[in-house]
C-alpha cells in the first residue's frame, strides 16, 4: 500500500530541548535536581490527568505550584524558565507543509488542553496538519491502541497508509501494534530520508526495530546492549543504501 499519511509527535520531534540551562537554573534556584523537577511536572498523577484531560492546564500548573512550595505571585516564571531552552524546528515544520497534498500529515500528541492555543496563536502551525490529535481533548493517551485508530479514522486512510514519527520507543511500538509503520525519531535528517522511503523498505525497518526491542528487553549488560544497537544501526544504513540505488535504478 503506499503512504498516504505522515502523523508526528510534537515535544521531542518538532519542539526539542536545545539549551537545557534554563531549566537547570530553575531547578538549582527550587533547591532540586532537572531530573527531580521534570518528574513534578511531568509524571506527577496530576500531570496524567490533564494530558487525558481530566484536570485542566491551571489546575495542573496549581498542583506544581503546591509541590513546590511557591507563592501564587512565584508561579507564572517556572514554565517560562522550564520550556525556555525548548526550540520549534521551523525547518521542520516547512517540509510538513511541503508534504502536503501529495500526503495528509497530521500531529498526535499527549498534551494538555492548552496545546492548540499555542499551536494557533503562539507557534502559528496549526494549518500545517490535516488533523490535529491531543491527548487531553480526546481523553486517550499513547500508546492506547484507540488513539492512534482515531487518528487514522479521522484522517481516512488505513494504518499501512501511515508512517507514524515519535522519540518514545513505547509510542512507536503501540504505532506499529495497531498496523502503522513507525519510527523512532532521531533527527530531521532522518524524517525526511524515513518519509521518502518506500513502503516496503519501511516495513523491513518496522520489522528490524521489532525484533531489536524484544532482545533489547532480554539484555543483561550494557556491553551486549551496544553491539545489539551497532547491528540496528548498520541495518538502517544497509536498507538506506538500498532504498537509494533502488531510486536510481528507476
Amino acid at each position: 500500500m503506499p503512504i498516504r499519511a505522515v502523523i508526528f509527535d510534537l515535544g521531542g520531534v518538532l519542539v526539542r530541548t536545545e539549551d537545557p540551562t534554563p531549566r537547570a537554573r530553575l531547578a538549582e534556584r527550587l533547591g532540586m535536581s532537572p531530573a527531580e523537577l521534570s518528574r513534578i511536572i511531568f509524571d506527577e498523577e496530576s500531570a496524567r490527568q490533564a494530558t487525558l484531560g481530566a484536570i485542566t492546564t491551571q489546575e495542573h500548573w496549581e498542583t506544581v505550584r503546591w509541590k513546590l512550595g511557591l507563592s501564587p505571585e512565584e508561579l507564572p516564571v517556572v514554565p517560562v524558565e522550564f520550556w525556555g531552552g525548548d526550540t520549534l524546528d521551523k525547518d521542520l515544520v516547512g517540509y510538513i507543509r511541503a508534504l502536503r497534498p501529495r500526503y495528509k500529515t497530521a500531529l498526535l500528541s499527549n498534551a494538555w488542553d492548552d496545546l492548540r492555543q499555542v499551536l494557533e496563536e503562539y507557534w502559528k502551525i496549526a494549518d500545517a496538519f490535516d488533523g490535529i490529535f491531543i491527548s487531553a481533548e480526546v481523553g486517550l493517551l499513547k500508546p492506547d491502541p484507540r488513539i492512534y485508530q482515531l487518528a487514522l479514522e479521522r484522517l481516512g486512510v488505513a494504518p499501512q497508509e501511515a508512517v507514524f514519527m515519535d522519540d518514545f520507543t513505547e509510542n512507536v511500538a503501540g504505532a506499529r501494534a495497531v498496523g502503522m509503520h513507525a519510527i523512532h525519531f532521531s533527527s530531521p535528517e532522518q524524517t525526511r530520508l524515513m518519509v521518502e522511503a518506500r513502503p516496503e523498505l519501511l516495513g523491513l525497518i518496522d520489522q528490524v526495530s521489532g525484533l531489536l526491542a524484544s532482545v533489547v528487553r532480554n539484555l543483561k549488560t550494557t556491553e551486549l546492549f551496544r553491539e545489539c544497537y551497532k547491528v540496528y544501526r548498520d541495518a538502517q544504513r544497509a536498507m538506506r543504501d538500498l532504498d537509494l540505488k533502488r531510486r536510481r535504478n528507476n
